[in-house]
């Protein structure tokens, strides 16, 4: 049985984007699961895991595991201290972001599905994210697409040859 510590510091990545700071651990990948993914993430004070974004395939599941997460959704901000878990649905209603506001480290466990392809929407910038061959967070040598383009309301038939 392989067995992962939520709560040690053997980090996988560091991402170190200004405002977006943090540690990863992938916990999915070192249990071996597929369907299922799952990272722990620590963030400093003052950093946020990602841009606030929702996806059409996937759920995730936030647990926050030490410090108090500022969790971003449609309908606001919101706290949520250790012990506290939400849920991001697919689609607008699961829009989230996470930020630490607080004055220690920040570590939550992210647990998602991990259903490919996978389109990602980012409300802020007017992306899309579109993902094939593995989800979001899965292995980078099994995605055979990874694309960000900027969302413009186009008509249907706008950049077709004509017949």
């Amino acid at each position: 049985m392989d067995v992962v510590n939520l709560f040690g510091d053997d980090w996988d990545e560091t991402n170190t984007e200004p405002g977006y700071g943090w540690n990863r651990l992938r916990v999915g990948r070192h249990l071996g699961g597929a369907r299922i993914g799952a990272s722990v993430y620590e963030l400093p004070p003052g950093q946020r895991s990602w841009p606030y974004h929702l996806h059409y395939a996937n759920e995730e599941l936030l647990i926050v595991l030490a410090g108090t997460a500022t969790v971003r959704t449609p309908a606001g901000e919101q706290p949520l201290a250790a012990g506290e878990a939400t849920l991001f649905r697919r689609g607008p209603e699961g829009a989230h972001a996470v930020r630490n506001d607080g004055a220690g480290p920040l570590r939550i466990a992210m647990i998602s599905t991990m259903v490919a392809p996978e389109i990602a929407e980012y409300p802020d910038s007017g992306k899309l994210g579109v993902f094939a061959g593995t989800a979001p967070g899965g292995d980078a040598p099994d995605r055979t697409l990874q694309r960000f383009i900027r969302v413009e309301d186009v008509d249907y038939y706008d950049g077709e040859r004509d017949p």
